[in-house]
């Protein structure tokens, strides 16, 4: 059984350096008990507190890093997750390519950033993002299946999405928002944790 202590904790792992607001939301508990809770783990100097955010402390990462090859050991050898997680990945590098796509352009002989004016061009990825999403969302339902918080991401996913296709672009990928892109990548960060798995650069 895992504790609400360590969920928190690795929502923060996941988030970096965050509000009580930001963990509460990626692990679906409620935001007043992660704000009490943080304020425990402040005092008992596993996690750091700066300016209303918070991140783990160096030891406490540590032992986070420890906790997950026991407590999710049983959720690796589910045959739906592991099929979820296989498919997420064969998905991932079509979003990384899209991505590319959406930060530049190609004018002859060179990619160069793409500003946004050309909305034709613009329009065509979002479509494209929306084929990748419809892909997405069976990986996403077998993830969800084994573990319900995975339903979370499905949800915030779509919403970034929705935005995005209605016009507001910066949900494809600003990183200062819960973009479509900032979730894909906390949601990876997820999954590598639980199947102890390392980021391919």
């Amino acid at each position: 059984m895992v504790s609400e202590t360590h969920l928190i904790m690795h929502g923060l792992a996941i988030k970096k350096h965050a509000t009580p607001e930001a963990v509460a939301s990626i692990v679906g508990l409620d935001v007043e008990d992660v704000r009490a809770a943080l304020g425990k783990l402040v005092e008992a100097k596993r996690v750091v507190e700066a300016h209303g955010k918070y991140l783990l402390a160096p030891a406490a990462r540590m032992a986070l890093d420890t906790d997950y090859s026991r407590l999710y050991e049983d959720v690796r050898a589910h045959p739906d997750f592991a099929a979820g997680y296989e498919a997420f990945e064969r998905l991932n590098g079509g979003l990384k390519r899209l991505i590319t796509d959406w930060q530049t352009i190609d004018v002859p002989g060179e990619g160069v950033p793409n500003d946004h004016s050309n909305k034709a061009y613009d329009d065509r990825i979002i479509d494209r993002l929306g084929d990748l999403h419809e892909r997405a969302e069976g990986a996403l339902d077998r993830l969800a299946c084994v573990l319900p918080r995975f339903s979370i991401y499905r949800e915030k996913l779509g919403t970034a999405l929705e935005k995005a296709e209605d016009g507001a672009i910066e949900w494809v990928s600003d990183a200062k928002i819960e973009s479509y892109h900032t979730l894909w990548f906390e949601l990876h960060e997820d999954l590598l944790r639980l199947m102890r798995r390392e980021r391919e650069e």
